[in-house]
Order: structure tokens, then sequence, then C-alpha cells
């Protein structure tokens, strides 16, 4: 029993001094994680509060005008990128980078550094890989500092520094169709015999307009090596895309037939209707292709 009592009382020490170890923390820390396109972006950084105090202004408690702020609170702030992307115009190639700003009133100046362990103390403006000039913006009041991303698409993005009654919007861009592009001609090259590879990529070109005739060709491979109606879909709409409606609707409607018969879930909740209504489209056109057809014949008779 005295063992036993023993054991519980040493297994509540252990447990007290464990969560004694922590405390709250007045600036706590934070990630921000944001996806724009194919590349993944995080920040890191613990965050201030106002409490009353002055901040963003000449010889204020924090962030003064003018002096390299280390954007945040405790260690330095980074901004982790997994492909090359443009901050505020300036190139700069995958990587972790600290992120420094210097306020002002008319401007800041955001800055990344090579040199993402130090603190204020060792900054020096040799490691500095990028330098920009922001112009800030009202905005709601914020009273804890705040990192976060906005206006997303799918090659851009602004990163915003909110504190006070101030906003710091810093454009981000990724060239994400160059680098789809790449991963997809590198996975077609690895796996030239995987359907499912071919589809992907033929399906980008076409949601991109781009390059229809290779986007035809990977879809053509894709049906050659496993018959779904997915891929004779996508086959379809892109011989739609080139104006080959006459060839696409045979294809849309095998489509259905294979896809009612596939039992696939995802053909009844999604794909049934998509191409119901491609058909429609597509038996809408063929009047007037074929009237245009006619046009051109009987032009070609006169002379």
């Amino acid at each position: 029993m005295k063992k036993y009592l023993l054991s519980i009382s040493f297994a509540i020490a252990i447990t007290a001094a464990t969560l004694a170890q922590r405390t709250p923390q007045a600036s706590p820390a934070a990630i921000v994680m944001q996806t724009v396109g194919v590349t993944d972006f995080t920040v890191k950084y613990s965050r201030p509060s106002i409490k009353g105090r002055r901040i963003l202004a000449d010889s204020s408690v924090l962030a003064p005008y003018n002096e390299v702020w280390r954007t945040g609170a405790n260690q330095a702030t980074t901004l982790e990128s997994g492909t090359e992307f443009s901050f505020g115009g300036k190139k700069v190639p995958a990587g972790k980078y600290a992120l420094f700003s210097i306020p002002s009133g008319a401007a800041w100046t955001i800055i990344l550094n090579k040199n993402f362990t130090q603190g204020i103390d060792a900054y020096k403006e040799a490691d500095d890989i990028a330098r920009i000039v922001v112009v800030p913006t009202s905005a709601g009041y914020t009273e804890t500092f705040s990192i976060d991303f906005s206006n997303l698409t799918d090659s851009t993005a602004n990163l915003n520094l909110a504190w006070s009654s101030v906003k710091v919007p810093v454009q981000i861009s990724v060239e994400t169709q160059t680098l789809t592009m790449a991963s997809l001609n590198k996975a077609v090259a690895e796996k030239p015999e995987d359907p499912a590879t071919m589809q992907t990529a033929s399906g980008y070109l076409l949601s991109k307009g781009k390059d229809l005739p290779q986007a035809l060709a990977l879809a053509d491979k894709s049906i050659g090596l496993k018959e779904t109606f997915s891929n004779l879909w996508l086959k379809a709409q892109i011989l739609n895309k080139l104006g080959k409606v006459s060839e696409a609707l045979p294809i849309a409607q095998k489509a259905l037939t294979v896809g009612a018969a596939s039992g696939d879930n995802a053909f009844a909740s999604f794909y049934k209707g998509q191409i119901e209504k491609g058909i429609a489209g597509m038996t809408a056109k063929l009047p007037i292709v074929k009237e245009a057809a006619s046009v051109v014949k009987g032009k070609k008779k006169k002379k």
C-alpha cells in the first residue's frame, strides 16, 4: 500500500513539475501557413499586445519609427517558402528568412534577411536578401500584432502586417504555371504508363487553355492505358475547346454511358450532371457548325 501511495505521489509530483515549466507568455507564439498555387509559405512569430502602451511612433516603447524592428516579439519572425517567389517585386530563392521591418508614418521598409536565427542586436544589412518599401493603410483597430495572408489567387497573395490602426500589405507572387508544368512534365517522364498522371497533366493544360493538341495527346494516352468516364469526358472537353464539336459529342455520350455503368459515387454526385450539361451545349452548337460548313462549301462551288 505504501509503495502504491509513493508511486502516486511521485507521478503527481512529476506532472506538477512538468506543468510548472510552462507559463503564459506576454507575447504568445503563432504560426501562419498558406499555400499559394503549389507553393507553401510558413510564418512563425510572437504576438505582442499594445496594453495601453505607445507604439508605432517616434521613440515609442514598441516598434519605434525609423528603427529596425523584429516585426513581432521574442525571437526573430521568420518567413519560409518552398519555392522561389517574388517579395514586393524582388525575386527571392526558396528558403527560410528573418522578417524585419522599419516602421514609418509614410512608408515602411520590409526586409527579408538570410540570418533567420538572429536577434535585433546581430542584424546586418549586408545579409538582406530583399528590402522593399510599402505604403501602410488605415485599418480597423488591432490590439494584438497580427500577420496573415489575403487576396489569394493561384499565383499571388498579400502578406499583411497589422497592429493598432495600421495595416502593411506586402505583395507576394509565385510562378505557379511554370512550377506546375515542370512538376507535371517530370511526373509524365517518370510515370509514362500511369493513366492518372497523363489525365492530370492533360486536365491542367485544358484548365489553362494552353497547348491543347498536347492536352489531347495526353488524354488519348490515358484512355489507351485505361479507359474511364473521366478521361473520356476530358477528351470530349478538349475537342470541344478546339472547335471539333462533332468529334467531341459522341465521346461525351460514351463518357456518360461508361460512368453510369461504373457504380462510382463521384460520377453520380458530380460528373453526371456536368457531362449532361456539356452534351446539351455541344448538341446546341452542332446545327450552327453544320450551317457554317455548308455556307463555306457553297462559296467554294461558286468559284
